[in-house]
């Protein structure tokens, strides 16, 4: 499986130059994990005069209790949600879980405007799922969660194989640091990778994670020592522009075809042709941001056979063509309006 699921073309990029900061409301329910209910606050701020990001009780008591052995009291009330241009739902301990969400709980969903984006993490999902917002809708939450997620709403297209999902309006994410990649993910579709990236390296974490959750899932070790991929992934890398077949990577990694696309799947949840064409999408984007170099010589540079190639793996990727593309995230364009 993919790292991520995407909806193409089912959500436009915002024009930040041109509107308020857009305002992203954190919904903290009893039993909220502290380090998730951070992440909001600690991503977006990163980015200069585009995001407002406040935080919300679902009662007017604003005092929620955490995991841990303390509780918080937050800035807002349910209120706020009813300004908010984005919801993020962090995760919070089963033990508060009910078959049916409290009354509180809905009534302060009810508030937030039709077309909001909605994002949770991991368990903030079953929020969103026992409201009905997931009902036929692809969607994530923690791996060893999945049994449970599908038992209790089975009408949910769970995929419990990626890091996050893009639905359009509606964004979940798997565990914890998860939710740092869903953060960063919005914040690229909003931005463009250039300011996604340099948020990353505020935070020091990588700005697009391989693979999906059955990379943390535990397994046994490999009997061999060495016998991984991660070499011969560093190497496809390194030579994206040559056709990549799954016989030369195979071979790179002294390993036979069979081998090497199982272990690849176990280390990074998914196909090495999947990957191979995530890495180059994501490179030809990094070169339609800051270049200038026509599109059929950007799917050269990154190993697509044709400019066309290349169009119909960005819209399959993100809905747009590499002309749209370019004219929303070009990086200096950006860096000239805000400054």
């Amino acid at each position: 499986m993919t790292q991520a699921t995407t909806r193409p073309g089912s959500a436009r990029p915002i024009d930040f130059r041109t509107t308020a900061p857009h305002r992203v409301v954190v919904l903290a329910l009893d039993g909220v994990y502290p380090f998730e209910l951070g992440i909001p606050n600690r991503v977006f701020p990163l980015v200069p005069g585009a995001y407002e990001v406040v935080t919300c009780a679902a009662a007017q008591d604003r005092t929620v209790a955490t995991n841990a052995d303390f509780s918080v009291t937050v800035g807002h009330g349910p209120e706020a949600l009813e300004t908010a241009d984005t919801v993020v739902v962090p995760p919070f301990d089963l033990r508060f879980l009910s078959a049916e969400l409290p009354e509180p709980v809905r009534a302060a969903l009810a508030r937030i405007r039709p077309g909001t984006r909605i994002v949770s993490i991991c368990t903030g999902a079953f929020t969103l799922a026992a409201a009905g917002l997931l009902d036929g809708r692809p969607a994530t939450t923690h791996w060893a969660l999945a049994d449970l997620f599908r038992r209790m709403f089975p009408r949910v297209l769970l995929d419990p194989d990626v890091l996050f999902v893009d639905d359009g309006d509606v964004l979940t994410s798997a565990g914890a640091a998860s939710g740092v990649d869903v953060c960063l993910h919005v914040v690229r579709s909003d931005h463009g990778s250039a300011v996604a990236n340099r948020v990353a390296k505020h935070c020091v974490v990588p700005p697009w994670r391989e693979g999906g959750q059955a990379q943390y899932i535990e397994q046994p070790m490999p009997e061999e020592s060495g016998s991984g991929t991660a070499d011969t992934r560093a190497w496809a890398l390194r030579n994206l522009e040559r056709p990549l077949t799954l016989g030369e990577l195979a071979d790179h990694a002294r390993m036979s075809r069979r081998t090497f696309a199982r272990r690849f799947q176990e280390e990074t949840g998914t196909s090495p042709g999947r990957w191979i064409v995530q890495q180059r999408v994501h490179r030809a984007r990094q070169l339609l941001e800051t270049s200038d170099l026509p599109v059929d010589r950007i799917a050269a540079e990154v190993g697509f056979a044709t400019g066309t190639s290349l169009r119909q793996h960005l819209h399959a990727a993100i809905g747009v063509s590499p002309r749209d593309y370019r004219r929303t995230f070009r990086a200096d364009a950006l860096e000239g309006a805000r400054g």
